[in-house]
């Protein structure tokens, strides 16, 4: 995510094993299991693949990398949740390679251990990330490289790797520090389908772009160009970006509390809110569907990212919009969880755990806290239930046991709970 930057399903993969044995009784059988191998086209949309967003940094700057073994750690976490897709968002440094090594050894641990990937390419325009002005008009010098990397680990790990998405909110124009044209993101997306096609990537690789609802062509007209109508063609599935949180600010008539609910009591103002909130994220799905079908193109569109910050002492917090803290979170993980599973598309929440690099200057940032886990493994109030039933036991993060936040005192938690301003 860039912005400055329930329950699930879990089922068994099922084993095909093939067993020999010679007439000779001095030769031991040979028995060799093997995974059914699945597509993306199989598990993307199937509630019994839950998603989630994830990068397993632990501290304030991504120049200290988590270890193999920290991954390993967030993984069966995730796995425990019932999650069976990951989202990455590059592969500049060591991260997503360390991730599917630590995947890859967890599956020769076990041959029942399942875990997917939706692994990210970063794009950037010429010039972003430095002291000199974006050129949005040109890409990045880095964008070649970047595809190289990550058309290498697709090959190095096609039984975990289903999804390659070139960019993430790369063409958005609020993204002012480095988005590209359409044309950049069609240039890469039409390259990794020529390397599907050649051989040279597995043939049900699914290739797409990552982006905010409106560079689909879900918002302005004027993301409505000739370049993103051959991107809606050339992808296999549309992932798009939905924020009902970030536009309690920008966006906030659909927030705030009309008159007719103003006798209503604070959770019930919250609750009321909420499924606003859901309302307003199908309705931006809606408008990604309906251009693409305005296109006369009918393929899937799934949820590649959304998510509830729970803590924030800028825009989201109380003297903002008033859209944070774990109960809200809790709800919209709820209902998106729902509305999905039924409707059969993709969510990749936002996120599985906190990040603090994300805005390292404030702590308390909204960017840090939009994790279901705190970064020392806390499990935050939609998770809870979970604590309970004992999904996370003998599971730790760098040694933490996974606890409830607030130490499972709900009352301490309501009382944060603070209903959106009046209309």
């Amino acid at each position: 995510m860039n912005l400055t930057l329930i329950k699930s399903i879990c089922i068994g993969m099922a084993l095909t094993a093939t067993f020999s044995c010679s007439q000779k009784p001095t030769e031991e059988s040979d028995h060799s299991n093997k995974q059914k191998e699945v597509t993306a086209k199989e598990i993307l949309g199937n509630p019994a693949y839950q998603a989630i967003s994830y990068e397993g940094y632990r501290d304030k700057s991504r120049e200290i990398q988590p270890s193999v073994a920290q991954l390993k750690e967030d993984v069966k976490i995730l796995s425990a949740m019932g999650i069976k897709i990951l989202r990455t968002y590059n592969v500049q440094f060591p991260h997503a390679s360390n991730l599917l090594k630590a995947i890859s050894e967890l599956k020769q641990e076990d041959p029942d251990f399942e875990m997917y990937l939706m692994l990210g390419a970063w794009i950037d325009c010429k010039n972003a990330w430095t002291d000199q002005e974006p050129d949005h008009e040109v890409e990045s010098e880095q964008n070649a490289g970047e595809i190289e990397r990550a058309v290498a680990l697709a090959n190095q790990y096609p039984d975990i790797v289903k999804v390659l998405a070139v960019g993430n909110e790369a063409m958005v124009k609020w993204a002012t520090g480095y988005f590209v044209q359409p044309s950049v993101i069609l240039k890469w997306v039409n390259h990794l389908q020529s390397l599907k096609a050649e051989g040279k990537l597995p043939k049900d690789l699914w290739i797409t772009s990552s982006d905010d609802f409106s560079s689909w062509g879900g918002g302005d007209p004027m993301y409505h160009t000739d370049d993103l109508a051959k991107l809606v063609n050339a992808v296999d599935y549309i992932s798009m970006h939905t924020y009902p949180y970030h536009n309690t600010h920008y966006n906030p008539d659909f927030w705030r509390v009309p008159i007719e609910e103003s006798k209503l009591t604070e959770i019930e103002k919250v609750d009321a809110a909420m499924m606003r909130s859901l309302e307003f994220a199908k309705s931006q799905y809606d408008s990604v569907t309906n251009y693409m079908k305005s296109l006369g193109v009918n393929k899937p569109v799934h949820i590649g990212e959304t998510g509830w910050a729970t803590i924030s002492d800028g825009l989201y917090g109380p003297d903002g919009s008033r859209a944070t803290d774990e109960y809200k979170q809790a709800r919209y993980y709820q209902l998106m969880r729902e509305w999905t599973n039924e409707a059969g598309i993709s969510c990749f929440f936002f996120e599985g755990f906190n990040e603090p690099w994300k805005d390292a200057r404030n702590p308390v940032g909204s960017e840090n806290h939009f994790g279901l886990f705190t970064e020392t493994g806390q499990a935050k109030y939609a998770l809870w239930e979970m604590v309970d039933q004992g999904i996370f036991e003998n599971l730790t993060r760098d040694g933490n046991s996974i606890v409830k936040t607030y130490n499972g005192d709900k009352a301490s938690m309501l009382k944060e709970v603070i209903a959106p301003p009046a209309k």
